[in-house]
């Protein structure tokens, strides 16, 4: 097992690791949303019904499409130690509810994106956001976060995290075009 640091590029010890034959093997970010703008979030979900996509929250009966859409997504999640996401079993979906909300978009019936959020010391905190491959670039995975904060703005939640592998360029622009900030940026290091 290789020695593992993860530590925010802004900290010294980065040098220090580097300087100690440390590799990055992996990037990743954080980013947080205040007090977002509520026509851009509907704008965003519109766009998607517009096309013909329907969105709205999934309660627990949905947990097999969920974890059918995982699966078939499992293998695209970027791998670093910091942003590793294995989906597990049926068992494990199903647990997410009820300390998660859970939002999807549909294309008919099938599920083609979701994001998984719960609320967390006061934030709106997204575990995941899961966008089937041919829908991905078409603002799925905006519209399904959209409609999660927009649902947390309604219970008066108005701080949002989020976060991923710098990997996935495609869910940092969708964050970002939502308002999202990135404001830490960590680099995973092996000797």
């Amino acid at each position: 097992m290789p020695d593992t640091q993860i530590v925010q590029e802004t900290d010294p010890r980065c040098a220090e690791l580097e300087a100690a034959g440390y590799q990055v093997v992996g990037e990743s970010w954080a980013a947080h949303l205040t007090d977002p703008d509520r026509d851009l979030l509907e704008t965003a979900v519109s766009r998607a019904t517009a096309s013909g996509l329907t969105v709205r929250e999934l309660g627990a009966e949905s947990a097999e499409a969920l974890h059918k859409l995982e699966k078939a997504n499992e293998a695209d999640y970027p791998v670093t130690p910091a942003t590793h996401r294995i989906v597990g079993e049926l068992s494990e979906t199903r647990a997410l509810w009820p300390e998660h909300r859970v939002f999807g978009v549909f294309d008919r019936s099938r599920l083609v994106g979701a994001t998984v959020i719960r609320r967390r010391e006061g934030w709106g905190d997204t575990r995941f956001t899961s966008v089937l491959a041919p829908y991905r670039r078409r603002g799925v995975g905006q519209a399904v976060k959209a409609a999660s904060i927009l649902a947390f703005l309604d219970v008066g939640i108005t701080r949002f995290s989020t976060g991923g592998g710098a990997i996935n360029d495609g869910s940092l622009g969708a964050n970002e075009a939502l308002g999202y900030v990135v404001d830490e940026r960590w680099r995973s290091y092996q000797l």
